[in-house]
């Protein structure tokens, strides 16, 4: 039994969790989606929610492919090594109504993709969180409370996280699509229209101790709509932390890796995710 069974194994008050997985899974009634939404608990070996302490909190959009990354063998071997604090990391699991739910709340794509995000920003802050905070003994701060995602559950946790610094105090974006456009691409200025970065570029209310951390790897793709030999998941995400400087951002609250040869798959996410946490969690 390692340390996350046995953590599990204390809060829901069994006594032998041997053979069984690492994670515990949860089920919540969303009114907002009008579904039930399954997530994942993550818990270090010193949870006991009767001490009092308060640990920082991690959202996962696409939570049901943390598994295929090994992901309580990452966190197994950050708080073996003393890498990072403990924390508490929550999977979310998506749905078959994914591309409809993901995206950006401002507005749908221009093929009407994402047409449900309002409905699942509302889920995450004023439905998911609340029941999060009272379930587990998690910190009410901002600054301790992070929402990260993978392709478009990245771009969706960006725009839910940027939208409310005061729920969340940090963003992580594995090859997050930052492509997506409120118009076709086109010919004249391939660079138009992206919905994220006109969000931030035409925000007027936001927090500049918000931190940001950015993923992408060479292979995430091969498309290069504006030819200049640089793929455009990378293009569209340097971009965007470009639009984040201007606004204000400082340098040292945002992180870019790029991986070579890094494709757009959970197991470069799983090579990513170490750097993530310690830049997320560790006391610098």
């Amino acid at each position: 039994m390692n340390f996350f069974q046995k953590a599990v194994s204390k809060v829901l008050g069994h006594n032998n969790l041997e053979g069984s997985p690492a994670v515990h899974h949860f089920r919540f009634k969303s009114q907002a989606l009008d579904r039930e939404v399954v997530y994942d608990a993550y818990l270090p070996a010193s949870y006991d929610p009767t001490t009092g302490q308060q640990y920082p909190l991690v959202l996962f959009n696409d939570g049901q492919d943390l598994p295929r990354m090994h992901f309580a063998n990452v966190l197994e071997k950050l708080e073996t090594d003393k890498k990072i604090p403990p924390f508490i990391a929550i999977g979310i699991y998506t749905s078959e109504r994914r591309i409809r739910e993901y995206g950006t709340a401002r507005q749908a794509d221009y093929k009407g993709r994402g047409d449900l995000a309002p409905k699942y920003t509302h889920f995450i802050v004023e439905e998911l969180m609340p029941h999060l905070r009272e379930q587990f003994s998690v910190s009410l701060l901002a600054k301790d409370t992070a929402f990260a995602g993978f392709s478009l559950g990245g771009l969706s946790a960006m725009d839910i996280a940027w939208a409310h610094p005061e729920v969340f105090g940090a963003a992580g974006v594995f090859s997050g699509s930052h492509w997506w456009r409120s118009s076709a691409v086109r010919p004249d200025d391939p660079d138009a229209d992206r919905i994220m970065h006109d969000i931030v570029q035409k925000v007027t209310k936001f927090d500049k101790n918000q931190r940001f951390w950015f993923q992408c790897g060479t292979l995430d793709e091969e498309e290069d709509r504006n030819n200049n030999g640089i793929i455009d998941s990378i293009d569209d995400t340097l971009d965007l932390i470009r639009a984040l400087h201007e606004k204000g951002i400082p340098e040292k609250n945002i992180r870019y890796l790029e991986i070579e040869n890094g494709r757009h798959e959970p197991g470069t996410w799983r090579e990513a995710m170490p750097d993530f946490l310690w830049w997320l969690l560790a006391k610098k």
